[in-house]
Formats: structure tokens, sequence, C-alpha cells
């Protein structure tokens, strides 16, 4: 067998070389599309399970510092017996017995009922979490926003530069797609489509 020449040997590095660049850089692609995608069906998958939660008890969970703040906190056991003698429900009261539940491991479930079948049995958490990209969550209990960040950005159809205007921190990335409960605009903030709304029913004496 004919051995390589110089010339032929460097044709063929060269050859396997790009072939390798050029896979590695496909499958970087698909491996961040693949992430994309997974943020849009976990942000879903969260929204479904809000909506169901404030159809069992007529309103969603509040938020704080960005999260679901819907686990049991240490009182939540004395909380629960003192609102068992209160002549009416006071939600603020539930909520100073609550902490935030934790990205990737808390459920959200109905703390009063552990028969009752968890709205997630597990909180999705963002892929790269590890890496300090979040997901995140706005909520005054009449409506939520819950945001993400997608790596793809301009390249993904689902990309909104209004969210990213808002500045808005997915961990130590700015969001820039969401979710919303009745279509809340997501490059409004809760508190100015509120403004917004009683100003419509103000114009329109409703």
């Amino acid at each position: 067998m004919k051995p390589f020449t110089k010339s032929e040997l460097k044709f063929v590095i060269f050859s396997l070389l790009f072939i390798f660049i050029i896979t590695g850089y496909n499958l970087r692609i698909a491996l961040r599309k693949s992430r994309d995608s997974q943020r849009m069906s976990d942000l879903g998958s969260i929204s479904d399970a809000l909506n169901q939660y404030q159809k069992d008890y007529g309103f969603f969970p509040p938020s704080e510092n960005g999260m679901i703040k819907a686990c049991k906190a240490d009182n939540f056991d004395e909380i629960l017996k003192d609102l068992s003698k209160d002549a009416i429900f006071d939600r603020n009261k539930l909520f100073t017995g609550l902490k935030v539940c934790n990205w990737g491991q808390d459920q959200l479930r109905d703390l009063t009922d552990d028969s009752y079948k968890p709205y997630l049995d597990r909180i999705p958490s963002d892929p790269k979490q590890s890496k300090g990209i979040s997901y995140f969550y706005i909520s005054d209990t009449n409506f939520y926003q819950i945001y993400a960040y997608l790596e793809g950005e301009v390249k993904e159809s689902a990309y909104n530069i209004d969210i990213v205007k808002r500045n808005l921190k997915c961990g130590n990335e700015i969001c820039n797609f969401g979710k919303s409960y009745s279509d809340i605009p997501l490059g409004l903030s809760i508190e100015e489509y509120e403004r917004m709304l009683l100003e419509m029913q103000k114009s329109t004496g409703k």
C-alpha cells in the first residue's frame, strides 16, 4: 500500500478537523434549541398549574424575589390553626405561613390536603440553573407573569423585545420570553396593567 505524501496527509487532517468543527457547531446549536424548547414547555406547564391553583384557591401564589411563594414555612401549621378560628378567611395571614419554593426541587400542591394530586410534582427549573440562569415569577395574587431566558435570543420566534426592555433578571441573564394570566402584556408590569384596566373602567363608566 502506497503511503500518504505529506500534502495528502495534511489534506486528510484538515478535512477531519473541518468535519469535527462543523459537527461540534451543529451539536451545540441542537443542544441550545433543545434547552430553549424545554424552557418554553416548562413555562407552559407552570402556567397550566398556576391556572388550576387559582381555580381551586381563588388566587395565585404570591411571589418573592422572583420565586413562587407556595411552600410550607416552619410556622405553617400554626398559621393554619389560627385561620380555622377566623370567621373570614384572610389570605394575607396564610401567606405569612408560606416560603418560596425551590425551582427543580419542590412541589406545587394543596398544602392543606396531602391526598390531593399536586399541581406540579416538581416545579421545573431552567436547564442551565447550575450556570446561574433561572425562571422569574411575578404575582400580586390576582395576576401573574412567568419569565425565562432563551439562549437563541432573536433567533427564536418566541423572543420578545418588550420583555427585554423591562430588564428583568432571569438569574444572570435578561429575560426575553414569558407567559402570563389572561394575556397580560408581558412588556408591562402587573401594576401598569391594573392601572390601565382601572382607567379603561373609568372611561367606559363600568
